[in-house]
């Protein structure tokens, strides 16, 4: 059974930091493509950031660069987000994907709230 669950939503203050996780079970995660998708009230879902299966190559919206960095651990079959300097815009729930053209997989977590208020 494939799972991805993500974590490390919260409210945080503008300017702080969160990372969040996403752990992967029932497929075999080394091989997928793994992204971070956000979608705010009233918008449509957005690619924040991706990252390559070998974890050379990773791609980040132009609204998050420098900003925000995504991660993997084929050990222990997770991506991570770390995310700085946070803002209001931020805000949004996050979603896990993963993606294997090959296979034609193509799998979501059940998304995490990130909430940036004073």
């Amino acid at each position: 059974q494939v799972q991805l669950v993500e974590s490390g939503g919260g409210l945080v203050q503008p300017g702080g930091s969160l990372r969040l996780s996403c752990a992967a079970s029932g497929f075999t995660f080394s091989r997928y493509g793994m992204s971070w998708y956000r979608q705010a009230p009233g918008k449509e879902r957005e690619l924040v950031a991706s990252i390559t299966p070998t974890g050379g190559n990773t791609n980040y919206a132009d609204s998050v660069k420098d900003r925000f960095t995504i991660s993997r651990d084929d050990v222990k079959n997770a991506v991570y987000l770390q995310m700085n300097s946070l803002k209001p815009e931020d805000t949004a729930v996050y979603y896990c994907n993963a993606l294997n053209f090959i296979y034609g997989a193509d799998y979501w977590g059940q998304g995490t709230q990130v909430t940036v208020s004073s």
